[in-house]
């Protein structure tokens, strides 16, 4: 294989560098040949090349859906890149157990919940409830840890209340829905609303989501975010750390 050109890199479909991508969207129109020709159009004036329709499909009312091969000339320098990221190393659970027993010297305290209308609970359930997700015990499971998860559609004001009332180290936000940019909105009222309280530096404020990063919860002002692949062993460490911090 030819050596990638780290200043100008494109996507690889059939041969290194041929800037072959697959997308896939929805026209507001009714199927048939004019659509097909509209998707084709659209990828044109997108800035793709050669577009050529793989799939093309009736959704009905008046909707087309389509899967489009095209090729771009657009490339990225990938050396200049650098984005924000949690440099810890994960602990397992029995590890961050013994710490905060030795460390901290008590139990570090966790109110976790998906806020406003998010009704969708697996993300807070996979980091809080005692069976976890995939092998990895939720944050219930641990002794050293006071896990309160609220459930789902608990407003900011209630969440807060019971971080207050049980003297959280951390609050922990669960977004899965994000339609609409909602999980924004919602995330950027905690924390507008822990500031109007005067609360926002008294506790971590974590989220977590399919759609949220690091470098994404930091923009919004939280103190760190977690997308998929995480475990409470992750967000566990990054309280234990941070509360070590503090008291330094």
């Amino acid at each position: 294989m030819s050596e990638v050109n780290l200043k100008a890199v494109r996507p690889y479909g059939d041969t290194l560098d041929d800037g072959i991508v697959q997308l896939s969207f929805t026209l507001p129109i009714p199927f048939g040949e004019e659509a097909k020709e509209a998707a084709k159009r659209w990828a044109l004036q997108s800035g793709f090349q050669e577009p050529n329709i793989s799939h093309a499909q009736d959704m009905g009312e008046g909707f087309s859906f389509f899967v489009v091969y095209a090729r771009s000339r657009v490339t990225v320098d990938f050396t200049v890149i650098e984005v924000p990221q949690l440099t810890q190393v994960r602990l397992e659970k029995r590890q961050i157990e013994l710490r905060i027993r030795e460390e901290v010297r008590r139990k570090l305290v966790v109110v976790g919940a998906c806020i406003e209308s998010d009704a969708h609970t697996v993300g807070i359930d996979a980091i809080m409830n005692m069976k976890g997700y995939n092998g990895h015990k939720g944050l219930e499971s641990y002794h050293e840890v006071e896990a309160y998860n609220l459930g789902a559609q608990v407003s900011c004001e209630d969440l807060l209340a019971k971080a207050v009332s049980v003297s959280a180290d951390a609050i922990l936000i669960s977004q899965v829905v994000t339609q609409k940019d909602i999980h924004l909105r919602n995330l950027t009222r905690m924390v507008e609303i822990l500031e109007l309280e005067g609360l926002r530096e008294r506790f971590l404020l974590i989220c977590g989501g399919p759609r949220l990063s690091y470098e994404l919860a930091k923009e919004l002002g939280y103190d760190a975010g977690f997308g998929t692949g995480t475990y409470a062993e992750d967000v566990a460490g990054f309280v234990l750390e941070a509360v070590l911090r503090q008291r330094i």
